[in-house]
């Protein structure tokens, strides 16, 4: 499986349109074969940044999803509303997605 984490910081101004603006985007990557998950959160402690979290089987569903017309789009109207370079976290990881977390489970 492919993980990979990113960190977008958006411009104070558009940063409460960055959900709906990215939507397309997100939808479309989620309907990829080979997309495990594409998830994202707005950090508790600056409010103009967001975390991606995604997965793909393969690193070909990996190629896949940046050569496909949806990441190219996202790529030529993001520079417009991100406020720095994200960072990233890319990683090949020997499972196929979500575990338990052994260390808690709810009380009945």
């Amino acid at each position: 499986m492919i993980f990979i984490v990113v960190k977008f910081t958006i411009r104070a101004d558009q940063s409460d349109e960055w959900l709906a603006r990215s939507d397309e985007f997100t939808q479309a990557t989620r309907n990829e074969p080979g997309n495990l998950f594409f998830d994202w959160s707005r950090s508790v402690d600056n409010p103009n940044q967001f975390v991606l979290v995604e997965a793909f089987e393969s690193a070909e569903a990996g190629q896949a999803h940046v050569n496909s017309e949806h990441f190219r789009a996202a790529m030529a109207w993001m520079p417009d509303l991100i406020a720095e370079t994200p960072e990233i976290i890319h990683v090949e990881v020997p499972q196929d997605g979500w575990s338990r977390m052994s260390e808690l489970t709810p009380r009945n």
